[in-house]
């Protein structure tokens, strides 16, 4: 009997010594179908796996950093877990879904240091339906009031070998302006940048990595690291060691996974806008989407007439005009050919001089009389600017630019994503708002589903879009198909579209004034549709569009939705994506450069009958890619459409009930 209970008292040793040297948290999404469990080893940095149903799609993937004053992660113990459920419910001014209501699983993971310095970090893991997210949370505590972070020790080590369709990067200063790569995960080259977001396919789901809110921290990059796919964050300017600097409290972005059996569960998913505070501005009845003119892009080309163009009031005039009489909602004003618009002896876009001044125009642009008349016309003005000249007085100048009545700014050059930028970013969009002033970044990293707590933030850039026309000849359908994949998971794009100058790829060229575009008409509407942006750039001329077909596509089309959904999808090859506005849907599909029929269904639809505006390519797009076909068709909920898509081409529709 003694025997026996000597055994049994070991064995509870053991037992217990095993939990309290391993202990695991898992959080299950509503449905069940995504588990993300976090686990506490001994001696080791805590690790964290994610499973959709029985596929494992993250396995011991690293949770720590490294600080100046010593690593964080290696001995810490778990304290008292809290965990919730909840429904993220909510509206958006600008967003695939005017109303959101997404419900969560959440739970709240203190890890705490059993040595000195006795830090505490807080792991806040939020687990939807379409995805799972983390998050890092510094909680004010006595022995620690600041910290300097060299690195996040965070990774995404990824289990069963998926496909992997990505972008490298040489640097993180970057404008983002590369091409994709598809690869298997074992094939990552070692020690190169990987831009999120990054799609992996596993044999029966998708999985997306990117990040959410971020805000007061760096930007993050992933990279193959010792045979570890590890986060990698954007060093503070002038040096390379220091990543963040914060004072407590604080909290990282959200590390996020979208997840879906159908990768076009990842384009129509809100778990970004999910993660993010609600609405910063108080009031919102300013902010107004809408399409405008960029007429850098098409080399403000004006007819011939009695004036030149350039930076004048006859050159806008004329602009202003073709935006009221096409229904569009805005002018933009850059500038001419490579001087902006303001003074600067520089005389640069990219580099402006110390003395760069946005409150002054040049000589020959009156903007008092070209505010007026845009006013008259009930067009508002959009500025291009130089983000540095701007941010260094940036309250006078929005001051003078809310005078003028501009309703927004396209902020340029930016480049980076350091813990400094995003700062500049948030202060650019918070104090523009005060202004009743829209922003669209140009030169810029991704979005991380800011326009919830901003909404005023109308389009950012991040990618290689139609403005390299101009001087490459290597844009095109197979660079556009990448981007619904990829670079459109993080959130609205800023792409230059409307080119209408579209040539058969070998008689491409190379010109600045009316660039010419290498995918059919009909892949340029598509493009209107698959693309979330909320200002829709009309750029070429106006000479190029009145008249021609497809434009009252163009001049329709919303820039605002109330859902959005993917009827079909096939990565690199062609997307089909259906958005709402009001009881109208329109559809937009594009396709690569190998000619190809689709269909899908319309069960999208509520009950009644529907007419179907259909814009496709012709039988002789490969000789005149600007011909399309337009028809009209009779559908319900029951139907199914079916589209020819070109080399290169695409689709157009507009559905409305049938009165």
């Amino acid at each position: 009997m003694m025997k026996k209970i000597i055994f049994l008292f070991t064995l509870l040793l053991c037992t217990y010594g095993s939990i309290q040297a391993q202990k695991s948290i898992t959080v299950k999404s509503p449905d069940g179908n995504i588990r993300f469990t976090v686990q506490v080893n001994k001696n080791a940095l805590p690790s964290y796996s994610v499973y959709y149903k029985n596929t494992q799609l993250v396995k011991d993937g690293a949770l720590g950093f490294e600080f100046d004053n010593g690593t964080f992660g290696e001995n810490v113990t778990l304290g008292r877990t809290t965990q919730r459920s909840g429904i993220e419910k909510y509206d958006l001014i600008a967003g695939k879904s005017s109303h959101v209501e997404d419900a969560f699983q959440e739970a709240v993971i203190p890890l705490k240091e059993t040595k000195a310095p006795n830090r505490q970090v807080n792991v806040v893991v939020r687990v939807f339906n379409d995805g799972a997210a983390f998050r890092y949370v510094f909680p004010k505590q006595d022995q620690w009031a600041s910290y300097i972070m060299y690195d996040e020790l965070t990774t995404f080590d990824l289990a069963n070998n998926p496909d992997v369709l990505t972008m490298f990067l040489k640097s993180y200063t970057t404008s983002h302006e590369g091409f994709y790569s598809q690869m298997k995960y074992s094939d990552i080259p070692a020690n190169q940048l990987m831009e999120m977001p990054t799609l992996y396919h596993y044999e029966d789901v998708y999985m997306a990595i990117t990040e959410a809110a971020i805000r007061n921290y760096a930007g993050m990059y992933l990279m193959n690291e010792q045979g570890s796919l590890r986060g990698k964050l954007s060093p503070l300017p002038g040096q390379q060691q220091i990543k963040v600097k914060a004072e407590l409290p604080h909290q990282s972005p959200w590390r996020v996974m979208m997840i879906g059996k159908e990768v076009g569960a990842l384009i129509s998913s809100n778990i970004l806008t999910n993660l993010n505070d609600p609405c910063a501005i108080k009031d919102t009845s300013w902010i107004k989407p809408g399409k405008t003119t960029f007429s850098w892009w098409n080399g403000n080309v004006v007819p011939d007439s009695f004036f030149l163009p350039g930076n004048n009031f006859y050159t806008n005039q004329y602009y202003i005009d073709f935006v009221a009489r096409a229904g569009l909602d805005f002018h933009s004003i850059y500038g001419y050919a490579e001087q902006p618009w303001y003074e600067d002896e520089n005389m640069s876009f990219e580099f402006p001089s110390e003395t760069a001044n946005v409150m002054k125009p040049v000589k020959s642009l009156d903007m008092d009389t070209i505010a007026k008349y845009a006013a008259s016309k009930g067009v508002g003005l959009h500025m291009w600017v130089n983000w540095k000249p701007l941010y260094n007085r940036l309250e006078e100048a929005l001051t003078q630019f809310e005078k003028w009545g501009v309703r927004g700014m396209m902020v340029d050059f930016m480049d980076r994503d350091d813990q400094e930028m995003i700062c500049i970013q948030e202060d650019i969009l918070k104090k523009a708002a005060e202004h009743k002033i829209f922003v669209q970044f140009h030169g810029s990293s991704k979005p991380s589903g800011l326009n919830r707590t901003y909404p005023n933030e109308f389009a950012r850039e991040g990618t290689r879009n139609y403005e390299c026309y101009k001087w490459s000849k290597d844009m095109g359908a197979d660079l556009d198909i990448a981007i619904p994949f990829t670079r459109l998971l993080a959130g609205v794009t800023d792409y230059h579209l409307g080119g209408f100058h579209a040539v058969p790829k070998d008689k491409f060229r190379i010109q600045y004034t009316n660039p010419l575009v290498t995918s059919t008409r009909c892949h340029m509407l598509g493009m209107y549709v698959v693309l979330e942006c909320y200002l829709g750039m009309v750029c070429d001329s106006p000479m190029a569009y009145e008249g021609q077909p497809g434009f009252e596509f163009i001049q329709k089309v919303p820039t605002t939705w109330d859902e959005t959904i993917v009827p079909s999808a096939s990565v690199m090859e062609y997307v089909t994506v259906a958005r709402r506005h009001g009881s109208d849907w329109y559809v937009g599909a594009i396709n690569n450069s190998k000619e190809r029929s689709v269909s899908f269904k319309t069960d999208f639809l509520s009950d009644g009958n529907y007419i179907a505006e259909i814009y496709s390519d012709a039988n002789d797009t490969d000789s005149n890619p600007n011909n399309l076909v337009k028809r009209t068709m009779k559908i319900d909920k029951k139907s199914t459409i079916e589209l020819q898509l070109a080399n290169s081409g695409g689709a157009a529709i507009h559905i409305y009930p049938e009165k």
